[in-house]
């Protein structure tokens, strides 16, 4: 590790000590790093540059909006490249959330949740991407079987989830 030094005027100084309390910091070192860090990762995401990413998707519909859920199952099935697994709560009589584990491209991620959150109907939809260092995997399945039968789910239909996509394991950029 590198050391270096940084002058804060004490109004600014007295915020920061603040937000070091309020989440929880042991010290001013830990802070800063974690601060440089989203900062540089949300510049890289800015850029096209960014490359690969994790992300969640969260958003919040009423179901009976005309074609929604179907325009929104049809997103996501056109996207399944990119969809790890989606969570889908019913919050109430008409309103339901998803969350959605994407990862893939950002430029895709990006474009995918822009879309669906733009979608009439959806409100409250965020993202939140973080750029990750992906590392191709020889072993594709881990030895499980990827097929599987969409009768619970309300599909009449099975399926092999094999793609033609390596797997990858991911890890944060640093």
């Amino acid at each position: 590790m590198e050391r270096f030094t940084v002058s804060l005027d004490q109004d600014l100084l007295g915020q920061f000590d603040d937000f070091i309390r309020r989440r929880g910091y042991s010290n001013r070192s830990e802070a800063v790093r974690d601060i440089l860090r989203n900062r540089l990762e949300a510049e890289r995401l800015e850029q096209s540059e960014a490359g690969d990413c994790i992300a969640c998707l969260s958003y919040v519909y009423n179901h009976h909006e005309r074609e929604l859920s179907r325009r929104l199952t049809q997103a996501g099935h056109s996207h399944h490249d990119l969809t790890q697994s989606t969570l889908h709560v019913h919050l109430d009589h008409d309103d339901c959330m998803e969350v959605v584990i994407l990862h893939g491209p950002t430029e895709d991620v990006r474009k995918y949740a822009d879309a669906t959150a733009a979608e009439t109907g959806v409100r409250h939809g965020a993202v939140n991407i973080v750029p990750v260092e992906s590392r191709l995997r020889a072993d594709h399945s881990h030895g499980r079987d990827r097929r599987h039968d969409h009768h619970d789910h309300g599909h009449d239909h099975d399926h092999d989830h094999d793609h033609p996509h390596p797997h990858v394991h991911s890890s944060p950029k640093t």
